[in-house]
């Protein structure tokens, strides 16, 4: 058993490779959690590690996964074996490119993925509050180019499911420990939504331990995997304040 380099009993730290680190745990995850290099820039740490497709899929059967159009479509074939499930639009409210010739780039894809029959995999979609309601009994909408759903009635709780695009300002200037390090405001969402509570969230690329984060607020336990120890570093005094960090 790798030792962590990290570790609360809830949340765990493990420095190197997923590839090579997740085999050795010997863990059945609930979800895995990634955010892995996209492979769109020169710099050092941005290439696409080969291959952690595979290694997620011993250990989930749920996987939700951040990149961009370009990522997804490029690596096409290492989804094979995983069933595209559905989209998320994190809209971060600022760009992230130099290009003048395309349309400015403020958002990220992040993609739902799993493996056998669909039944067998927890899904429990977050609900937000509403200012308005409907009172006393609604039809559910009949939307003409998505053909007949069928007649029933609902009671508004104040409630309604949590919208498949999601505003949240990117970490970019605000403090942030990594470059592409993930806002909790987007992961919370994702984690109560395909991971039961108590349940563990596996994070391949831990990078600046927000997924950790996130899972240990969210009442989940949580493991990950980060390659670069200087990251490792700042991610283990991130979850060691008493604190837990809500932004």
């Amino acid at each position: 058993m790798t030792t962590p380099y990290w570790t609360d009993g809830t949340v765990s730290l493990y420095l190197g490779d997923c590839r090579g680190v997740l085999p050795t745990l010997g863990v059945t995850a609930d979800l895995v959690v990634a955010d892995p290099p996209y492979g769109e820039t020169s710099l050092a740490w941005d290439r696409w590690p080969t291959g952690w497709l595979v290694t997620a899929a011993s250990v989930t059967s749920s996987l939700w996964c951040f990149g961009s159009m370009r990522m997804f479509l490029d690596n096409a074939h290492e989804f094979a074996g995983w069933k595209f499930s559905q989209d998320v639009i994190w809209e971060k409210q600022n760009g992230s490119g130099f290009a003048t010739d395309r349309f400015k780039r403020v958002h990220e894809h992040v993609t739902h993925w799993y493996r056998g029959d669909w039944g067998g995999v927890h899904h429990d979609t977050p609900r937000v509050h509403v200012s308005h309601r409907t009172k006393g009994n609604a039809s559910r909408g009949q939307v003409p180019h998505t053909g007949k759903i069928g007649s029933a009635t609902w009671t508004d709780d104040g409630t309604r499911l949590t919208r498949s695009v999601i505003q949240h300002p990117s970490m970019w200037r605000r403090g942030a420990i990594h470059p592409t390090e993930k806002p909790i405001g987007i992961l919370d969402p994702l984690i109560r939504y395909a991971c039961p509570p108590g349940g563990l969230v596996v994070d391949p690329f831990a990078g600046s331990g927000s997924t950790l984060d996130a899972a240990r607020a969210a009442g989940r336990r949580a493991i990950g995997i980060e390659a670069n120890e200087a990251y490792a570093e700042k991610a283990a005094r991130r979850l060691d304040q008493l604190t837990l960090d809500t932004a």
